[in-house]
């Protein structure tokens, strides 16, 4: 939904986008790829108010902080 004017499930063009953040003690949608609040990834939520699905996105610049941090495993390793 962010790259499209509709929703994918219905085709409802009620669309809302709710802007990711980093709150006190961890809360917010985010990302921690360290240990400090400035560490922390946005997570942005597009939601279609007609039918109630949601995506979440990550913007451009902040891929490479999710990319390089020492949390991110590769899918196809075991943890």
């Amino acid at each position: 939904m962010k790259n499209r004017i509709n929703c994918p499930k219905c085709g409802s063009n009620d669309i809302v986008r709710i802007n990711g953040y980093a709150g006190a003690y961890g809360s917010g949608n985010n990302i921690m790829v360290g240990v400090t609040l400035f560490s922390a990834v946005n997570v942005n939520r597009y939601i279609c108010c007609h039918c109630g699905y949601t995506e979440e996105w990550i913007d451009q610049h902040d891929l490479a902080k999710i990319k390089n941090s020492k949390k991110a495993i590769p899918p196809y390793k075991k943890t």
